[in-house]
């Protein structure tokens, strides 16, 4: 058999592959999460059941079942099924593939055509696969970790349907850690381990949704665990991290969250830290953790520092280049820079009394100066006449009314004077000044 032949009925397993290549399902019954596509009843399960497939791009994090997926398809539906990486092969190799498959179809054999990390392929390699789909010698189905949009062509994504796959929970992670330790045939089983419940969660928390992470794991502590229980300790020595109480859905996420904020807001660089390095040891989502920043930097720095949002903007554009651990640093200077910066929640005030003003006052229609002339007929009527074109007066600033009249003295937005406000407000009272010279 050579490499580009059609692959065995399931992939060769053995006792001493890694556990995660153990566990695989074989089944959709077995398959835990992305009930969204392959629920009873869900798009991909209907195609699947119909035998009506088509060619796909299964797009989601590492470890949430797009190989398995891809192969329990091909299984399923009686389909050879030929796995191939974007990091290996290149062109030949995929004309090998392709007069392969070509041959298949004539003597009536369907081949599932399962290429991982697609959008590691340039757009001439990409191109290569389209008459080969186009005349239905393969079904394509392709894996990546990356938005499809932007990293597959649109040639190929027109004939393709695209199922996102979602990151798993922690209760499908406990799931399949507790399946693993139960499985005597497959998995850990013959260890006869138990493992408390706050445990298996404290794996899943630190897999992030990544089923591969949660079983290397899962595998390494229960190799250095005795006496009957999975250890703690071991657990620890294999993420390397000591294990706290916490729960992405529970209390403690919030009152984390919560004590974080509130130490930014409070001017405390040092318990802002604190509370990012409890959050970040505890395992939760960095990209959650930037998000939240940059609410701060909005609600409680606001105009005072502008450079507050760059900042918080820039962590999290960095966590998301980076990935972890590198970024964990960048959150640690936003959450440093949005300690030491001048507060102001004036912005975020000025919104509120807006929108309040819109909810309980009456709409007013938009002023006819402010309106465009877009027809003849609206200029008749009177759109745009008295409007000021700002860049035609001095300084570029008029005594034109852009408030409904019945909100004319209305304001939103007073500023605190703290640092940059206070130039700010000086720059509002020099407005006012120079409108009302204009009237």
């Amino acid at each position: 058999m050579s490499l580009f032949d059609p692959s065995p009925p399931s992939p060769a397993i053995t006792p001493r592959s890694p556990l995660a290549d153990r566990m695989r399902p074989r089944s959709l019954e077995e398959f835990v999460g992305q009930e969204h596509i392959i629920g009873p009843g869900k798009p991909l399960r209907a195609r699947i059941e119909r035998d009506d497939l088509s060619s796909a791009i299964l797009w989601g994090p590492p470890g949430t079942g797009k190989t398995t997926l891809a192969f329990l398809i091909a299984r399923i539906t009686q389909c050879d099924f030929v796995p191939f990486s974007a990091v290996l092969s290149g062109i030949k190799e995929i004309k090998q593939v392709m007069a392969q498959a070509e041959r298949n179809r004539k003597l009536g054999r369907r081949t599932v055509l399962f290429i991982d990390e697609i959008h590691r392929f340039n757009k001439a390699q990409q191109d290569a696969f389209l008459p080969y789909v186009e005349r239905g010698d393969v079904i394509l189905i392709g894996a990546t970790t990356e938005n499809p949009s932007f990293e597959v062509i649109s040639a190929l994504l027109s004939r393709a349907q695209v199922y996102a796959l979602r990151a798993l929970t922690v209760q499908e992670g406990v799931t399949l850690l507790r399946r693993a330790l139960a499985d005597r045939e497959r998995g850990l089983g013959e260890l006869g381990l138990t493992a408390p419940e706050d445990l298996l969660e404290q794996i899943a928390i630190y897999s992030g949704g990544d089923a591969r992470s949660a079983y290397n794991t899962l595998e390494s502590a229960a190799a250095a665990s005795t006496g009957g229980e999975l250890s703690r300790q071991a657990v620890e020595d294999a993420i390397q991290r000591k294990v706290l109480l916490y729960d992405k859905a529970g209390e403690e996420h919030y009152n984390l969250i919560s004590a974080l904020h509130k130490s930014v807001r409070s001017s405390d660089p040092d318990a802002a830290l604190y509370w990012l390095a409890r959050m970040l040891e505890a395992g939760e989502d960095w990209l959650y953790i930037a998000r939240r920043l940059i609410r701060m930097a909005v609600e409680d720095v606001g105009l005072a520092d502008p450079r507050a949002l760059e900042q918080a903007v820039a962590a999290m554009q960095t966590v998301h280049f980076l990935g972890i651990p590198e970024g964990d640093q960048a959150l640690a200077q936003a959450a440093i820079y949005l300690s030491l910066a001048q507060k102001s929640d004036a912005a975020y005030q000025a919104l509120n009394r807006a929108q309040q003003e819109v909810r309980t006052g009456t709409p007013e229609p938009v002023p006819l100066h402010l309106r465009n002339p877009v027809t003849r007929a609206m200029g008749e009527w009177g759109y745009g006449q008295g409007y000021q074109h700002a860049h035609s007066f001095e300084n570029a600033v008029t005594g034109m009314a852009c408030l409904p009249p019945s909100l004319a003295a209305k304001r939103f937005y007073f500023p605190t004077g703290r640092g940059l406000e206070k130039r700010i407000m000086e720059r509002m009272e020099e407005l006012r000044r120079a409108k009302e010279s204009q009237d």
